[in-house]
């Protein structure tokens, strides 16, 4: 079930911190440097309309504070609800496939962006092929990917990862053994990311 609304400073600790399975997905998948001090795995269904929220609204504020400044690095992980979702399947096969070409963040925001637009289509490969091209993803290569069996088991196992760290519905983030649940607002963000910052850089030299 899509909980629409996060919890009030929702970042609870599920499991024991140094323990946890995290998630692990290729590094096509990821924006930020691989050494920052915190990384943030987003579990996400791109059919799923509060993730599209976070990815339109949040995500810009996210990346421009930490992200691009070096302190923290974002990991997308595919956790699709394909009971409410009949799309986020092929979408996140797209997706993955556009990895494989180093394409998979404009894929990713033309995905968000366009959500409404191939959604509630009957059969949506035609335009996810067309948002492909948009995002410069060759469409031979593509195609191959798509009939891959690889590309399925790849987001299978992204799901499995972000159940295994505690997530039940999208979107969930998983920031240092701790789950923040639902599109919350960068406020939300600012103060558990602070506070893990200051934790973690205490005692440096400047």
């Amino acid at each position: 079930m899509i909980r629409p609304l996060f919890l009030a400073i929702a970042w609870v600790v599920t499991v024991p911190i140094g323990t946890a399975q995290t998630p692990d997905p290729v590094a096509a998948q990821s924006k930020g440097q691989p050494g920052a001090p915190i990384t943030i795995y987003e579990m996400s269904d791109f059919q799923c309309p509060y993730c599209r929220a976070f990815t339109l609204e949040t995500m810009p504020l996210l990346e421009r504070e930490y992200i691009l400044t070096g302190k923290a690095r974002l990991v997308y992980v595919n956790l699709l609800l394909e009971s409410v979702h009949k799309n986020t399947t092929i979408a996140a096969e797209v997706a993955m496939c556009a990895a494989s070409q180093g394409r998979f963040w404009r894929m990713h925001d033309l995905l968000f962006q366009n959500q409404d637009h191939w959604a509630g289509l009957a059969a949506p490969r035609p335009y996810l092929l067309t948002l492909a091209d948009s995002a410069g993803v060759n469409r031979a290569a593509l195609t191959r990917c798509l009939a891959s069996p690889t590309t399925a088991a790849l987001v299978r196992e992204d799901g499995e990862r972000a159940r295994r760290s505690g997530a039940q519905s999208t979107p969930t983030f998983y920031i240092e053994g701790g789950l923040l649940e639902g599109a919350a607002p960068i406020t939300a963000f600012r103060a558990v990311l602070d506070s893990i910052y200051q934790s973690k850089t205490r005692g440096r030299a400047p």
